[in-house]
C-alpha cells in the first residue's frame, strides 16, 4: 500500500506554493488508496515556532485535507514531529561513524563561503564542499580539535547517482554531486537530511512527491538510505509556482499566504480550485473540493515546468 506525506517546516505562514504541494501529495496517495501522513519538520528549533505549526494544521484541514498520522493523531510511528525524536537520529549517525561514513570538519563558514564563486552542481545546497578536512592525518585531526569543535560530513562515494523521478523523469548526478555534505553542524544540530532520511524509513514512506527545488537533496539523501541499509521511497518533484513579479512564491509574499485569506473569508474551495488549475487538473479555475479531484487525478496531468500566476488568478483570493 502506498505511504505519502506531506513534510512541512514551521518556519512561517503556510503559503500558495506549500499548499500546492500538500495537495498534489494528498491526491497521488488518496487516487492509489494509500495513507497519508503529516510530519512537522522543526529540527532547526531556532527557525521553527509552535504558533506556525498549529496554524499549518488548521489551513490543511480548512482546505479539506485529511492524514491517518500525524502529530494532532498519533499512530504506530509517533511521534510525528522531529525534534522529539532525536534518539533515532542519534543511532543513524552512530551507525555511519561505525561504518566510516562520516568525518569531522572544522572548516569555517568563512572558509566555505570563500569558494562559493566558483561553478558548483547542487546550488540550492549551498558551495559544494572542497573535501578540506576528509583526508587529515590523526594527528591533524586532534590539533584542529583542541582549537574548534567540529561538524560532521558524509562522505560522498565517487559514483554517479541515477534514479527515475515519477514527475522529472530519469535524473543523472555526476559522481561527487553536491559534494560531502553535514549530517550534524558543530552547534549540535542534526541536519534535515539526515532526519528525513530516517523519518521517512522508519514511517514506511513509499512515496515522496515534493517540490522542484528539493530535487537536489535526493541524490544526498539516496545515498544515506543506501549507507543505513535502508530503501529509498520513490520520489516525484514538481514545477514550483512563481508570482506575477518572477519570483517564487515563498513565505516572503504575505499576500499568498493561507491564514490571512481563511481569516478574510476566502473560500477553501477557490483555493483548491486555483491550485488544481495551477496544477494542469482543471481546464479553469472554478471552486472545487479535494474529494472531488481524485477519481481523475494522475501526475501526468502536472505541468513539467514552472507555473506563473497571474494577478488576475491572485485576485480571485479577496474575499
Amino acid at each position: 500500500m502506498m505511504r505519502g506525506r506531506f513534510a512541512p517546516t514551521p518556519s512561517g505562514l503556510m503559503h500558495l506554493g506549500n499548499a500546492r504541494t500538500a495537495l498534489l501529495a494528498w491526491l497521488q496517495v488518496r487516487a492509489a488508496g494509500g495513507s497519508f501522513i503529516l510530519r512537522m519538520e522543526d529540527i532547526d528549533r531556532p527557525r521553527s515556532k509552535p504558533e506556525y505549526a498549529a496554524r499549518i494544521l488548521e489551513d490543511l484541514r480548512w482546505l479539506g485535507l485529511d492524514w491517518e498520522e500525524g502529530p494532532d493523531t498519533g499512530g504506530a510511528f509517533e511521534p510525528y514531529v522531529q525534534s522529539e525524536r532525536t534518539s533515532l537520529y542519534l543511532e543513524a549517525l552512530d551507525k555511519l561513524r561505525s561504518s566510516g561514513r562520516v568525518y569531522p570538519c572544522y572548516c569555517s563558514r568563512a572558509e566555505l563561503m570563500a569558494v562559493a564563486s566558483a561553478p558548483h552542481g547542487l546550488a540550492s545546497e549551498g558551495p559544494v564542499y572542497a573535501g578540506t578536512c576528509r583526508s587529515l592525518s590523526p594527528e591533524e585531526r586532534m590539533e584542529r580539535e583542541a582549537r574548534k569543535t567540529p561538524s560532521l560530513r558524509f562522505a560522498v562515494p565517487a559514483e554517479s547517482m541515477d534514479y527515475l523521478d515519477l514527475a522529472a523523469g530519469r535524473q543523472h548526478f555526476p559522481p561527487g554531486a553536491g559534494g560531502d555534505f553535514i549530517v550534524r553542524r558543530a552547534d549540535g544540530i542534526l541536519a534535515y537530511q539526515l532526519a528525513v532520511v530516517v523519518d521517512d524509513a522508519a514511517m514506511g514512506i513509499t512515496d515522496v512527491l515534493r517540490g522542484w527545488d528539493l530535487m537536489d537533496s535526493t541524490p544526498r539523501q539516496i545515498w544515506l538510505f543506501r549507507a543505513l541499509g535502508l530503501v529509498p521511497p520513490q520520489y516525484a518533484h514538481v514545477p514550483l509556482l512563481y508570482g506575477p513579479d518572477g519570483e517564487r512564491l515563498s513565505k516572503r509574499h504575505g499576500s499568498v499566504a493561507l491564514s490571512p485569506m481563511r481569516e478574510a473569508g476566502v473560500r477553501p474551495e477557490t483555493v483548491t480550485g486555483l491550485l488544481a488549475y495551477w496544477s494542469g487538473l482543471l481546464d479553469r479555475p472554478e471552486p472545487v473540493k479535494p474529494s472531488e479531484l481524485i477519481g481523475g487525478f494522475n501526475l501526468s496531468l502536472v505541468p513539467r515546468s514552472p507555473v506563473r500566476v497571474g494577478e488576475r488568478e491572485l485576485s480571485l483570493l479577496t474575499a
